[in-house]
Parts: structure tokens; sequence; C-alpha cells
């Protein structure tokens, strides 16, 4: 069997989709980083972090023998008008990744996480009156649909949903509505563990659930003590963040031992993506880094 490859995000840097003003580190240096802690690639990142030509972005990647499993496009699906321009999106991603040779990553779909302020407020204790109408999830899951639809026939690749707290789709239950909603040959699902246990949700039951669909994985932890600070404190989500709710990998409420008997036993052989989420100003990444790859060699990763 192929073995699991284990890479980071430019994330874990601070480089993130929310629009924050402050600098973080050259593409340069977080590469560098990422390969003195022992990861084997990188997701994309924003548009524009890494090379948007294909032939500097190919020559950066393979000099250090990285690999991009992955590409993350943040979309309004809830409102149709904005199907069109996601599409737009997700194409102009997708060619590069195919351009640069990297002709088997991931699209990784996602809400416009952080742009509804009544989802961003409540992230970690969603009820079901924040949520979509169903006609809104209709809406939302023809989006979805349609954009994995045209990324794979214009360019082959796959498409995979990250459901995201301060988004839409952030509980288990909203999860599993979209898996329900939409086509299981078109959109697969990026589990991410730590932001289904902040949503409230157990990544191992459903994993096991849904191991079908999961075709990509990002390894995040939760801390359950700052989760109930933040509901409490009624944190919204970035505060949330900032104050540490997903920590180190071990030292949250996440069954990573089990997370990965799971994966070997279904003989799941894609990535799994490091993201220990860094808002500007918090931390040291590249010790975050290193704590967390050495935590998953323990794992026997």
């Amino acid at each position: 069997m192929e073995k699991i490859k284990v890479a980071n995000a430019p994330c874990s840097w601070g480089a993130l989709e929310f629009g924050f003003e402050e600098e973080t580190q050259s593409y340069q240096e977080v590469l560098n980083e990422m390969e003195q802690t022992g990861y084997e690639g990188t997701e994309l990142g924003d548009w524009g972090f890494l090379p948007t030509n294909p032939e500097e972005l190919r020559n950066v990647i393979f000099k250090k023998k990285f690999w991009i499993p992955g590409a993350f496009v943040p979309v309004y699906l809830a409102d149709e008008i904005n199907h069109d321009k996601g599409i737009e999106k997700a194409l102009k991603v997708a060619g590069l990744l195919v351009a640069a040779g990297f002709d088997d990553s991931f699209i990784i779909l996602a809400d416009e996480n952080g742009t509804v302020e009544e989802r961003t407020k409540n992230a970690g204790r969603i009820s079901p009156e924040n949520g979509l109408s169903e006609d809104k999830w209709k809406i939302f899951a023809k989006g979805a649909n349609k954009i994995a639809k045209a990324v794979m026939d214009k360019f082959g690749l796959r498409t995979v949903f990250h459901h995201h707290c301060a988004g839409y789709v952030e509980t288990e239950q909203e999860t599993e509505r979209l898996l329900q909603l939409t086509d299981p040959d078109l959109l697969g699902l990026c589990l991410d563990m730590g932001h289904l246990a902040f949503g409230g949700g157990n990544p191992v039951s459903f994993l096991n659930k849904h191991i079908e669909r999961i075709w990509h994985i990002h390894f995040k932890d939760f801390d359950p003590e700052i989760g109930a600070l933040s509901k409490s404190n009624q944190w919204d989500y970035f505060t949330s963040v900032k104050q540490g709710v997903f920590c180190k990998l071990g030292h949250g409420s996440v069954d990573f031992p089990e997370i990965v008997r799971i994966l070997k036993g279904s003989n799941y052989c894609g990535w799994i993506v490091v993201e220990q989420d860094v808002l500007p100003g918090m931390g040291s990444p590249k010790k975050c880094a290193d704590l967390n790859r050495k935590y998953i060699s323990s794992l026997g990763l």
C-alpha cells in the first residue's frame, strides 16, 4: 500500500484567507521551515502567496522535492449569483496546478468563511436557527456540484469540500446535509478534525461513518477548555482562534491515534495536511510545525 504522506499549509504561518493586513513570512522562508521540520508538501495557500507562474511554481516546489496536494478555494455558495464567479475562481486555481504539473491535486472548496456576522459571532455554538433554509441548502449544494463538475470537466481534478467554523457548513449535521445533497462522484470531503470538534462533532465516529466520501484530510486539534471559554464568553471565531482553540496536535480532545488506526485500516493513501492556524503575531510557526510533525511521527506516520 502506498504510504500516507504528510504536508503542511501556509495558514500555519499566518498566511490566511481572511485578509489580515499584518505581514507574514515570505513563501521562501515558509517552504524552508516546512522542509526543515520534516514535511513532504504544502497546500497552495492564498492566490499569490506562492508563485502564480506555472513554471516558477513547479521549480520552487520540485526543488524542495515537495508536492502540492490541494488548494483552498472559498466561495460564497449560499447566493446563486456567486456560482459562476466561483467556477471562474476554481478554474483559475486548477489551471495553475495542472500547468505546473500537480495533476492529482484537489480543489478544496469552502464557504466564504468569516463573512457572515451571525456565523462568525457564534462559531462553536451554532443552533439550527443560525443555519440555511431548505431553499438555500439547495442553492449551496447546486453551486458546489457545479464548481466540482467544471473543474473535473476542464482539468480532470477532483474537488473536496472543507467544512469550517464561521461558515454555513460547520456542524456535523450541516456537513452530513451537504454530503446528502451533493453528487458523491463529483464532490468528496476534506475532513478537518479540529473544525468538526469545535463545531460539536465527533471526528472518530464521523470518519468511520463517511470514510468512502473522505478524500482529503486536515489534521487540527481542538482544546475543549478554550472551547468552553469561547462559549461562556461569547467569543467570535477569530477571538477563539487567537486564544488557542486549535491547539498543538496531541494537546486537545481529538483522538489522533484512533484516527490513524482507522486510516491505515481503510487503506487510505492520500495526504494528511497539518493546519495549525496562526493569526498574525501568534507564537512561533516553525516551533509548532516541528512539534506537530514529531507528534505525527510518534503515531507511525
